[in-house]
């Protein structure tokens, strides 16, 4: 069992860091992501975690690229969700900041991504930088 905490910072109501194995662990194993918040943050787990098939798999086939290679010397620092909300009975949008580090240079990501839920799966389709 695996007790580190999970890279996408999700708290429970106490303020206390949810193990990895408790939270984007699962989904990262094939378990379908409860709504479009928990995808996202699992799909920044598995960003900072380097687990490219499953950023692809998430990725909805309109708009998955054919392959994805992560910047090797980034160190992901931080995930903040600023907004989930429902657009439709299966779409969604999540609006949120992702901090990183890449060659000692500090980058910040606002984005307002959109998902689809289909066969009772989220899936990332694309964003908008903010």
């Amino acid at each position: 069992m695996n007790l580190q905490a999970c890279p996408c910072g999700r708290c429970t109501a106490k303020g206390q860091a949810f193990a990895l194995d408790h939270c984007c662990g699962p989904l990262h194993a094939g378990q379908a992501a409860p709504d479009a918040e928990r995808l996202m943050r699992s799909r920044y787990s598995a960003f900072v975690l380097g687990d490219v098939a499953y950023l692809l798999a998430t990725w909805h086939t309109n708009q998955r690229p054919a392959e994805l290679t992560l910047d090797a010397g980034g160190k992901w620092l931080g995930l903040e969700i600023k907004q989930h909300r429902n657009t439709g009975e299966h779409t969604a949008e999540v609006e949120f900041v992702a901090r990183f580090r890449v060659v000692g240079k500090a980058v910040r990501q606002h984005e307002l991504s959109r998902f689809v839920r289909e066969a009772d799966r989220w899936f990332y389709v694309d964003g908008d930088v903010l």
